[in-house]
């Protein structure tokens, strides 16, 4: 399973917004800037996130975004399935709607596959957007 450009710099731009929660809203512009991604291509991601009530927006002057909720109740793996779908190193085994197969029955990889998923979701369900805060503080601190 390969992440896109979609996961990734979701997650960063949601890391950015994380590291920023409980002060003003932030312009995209700036989420933009602070972590190198392309203006336009940031508006299609946070719409994205903002639809799935992981972001919110804030209309005005001082308008930008902010996290719905609390860093802590964010995890990676919220991130990464809004934007990328449901986590999955093949069709067969995706978490949601499991692809038809006529070999389901015998096919001896398939167990290895879902185990893959089982372990992918794991980690991402493990770590939050507060977690990913404390260890850029602590390599800031070091």
């Amino acid at each position: 399973m390969r992440l896109s450009t979609k996961g990734h710099y979701g997650l960063k731009a949601m890391f950015d917004l994380a590291m920023h929660y409980g002060s003003e809203p932030i312009p995209l512009k700036t989420v933009a800037e602070r972590q190198g991604i392309s203006e336009n291509y940031l508006e299609q991601l946070i719409a994205v996130l903002r639809k799935v009530g992981l972001v919110k927006s804030v209309r005005g002057a001082q308008g930008g975004y902010i996290l719905a909720k609390p860093p802590s109740a964010i995890k990676v793996g919220d991130v990464v399935r809004a934007l990328e779908g449901p986590i999955a190193p093949l069709e067969c085994v995706s978490e949601h709607e499991p692809a038809s197969c006529d070999k389901i029955d015998c096919c001896i990889s398939r167990v290895i596959w879902a185990r893959v998923r089982d372990s992918i979701a794991e980690v991402l369900d493990s770590i939050t957007l507060e977690d990913m805060c404390r260890d850029a503080q602590k390599k800031l601190d070091s």
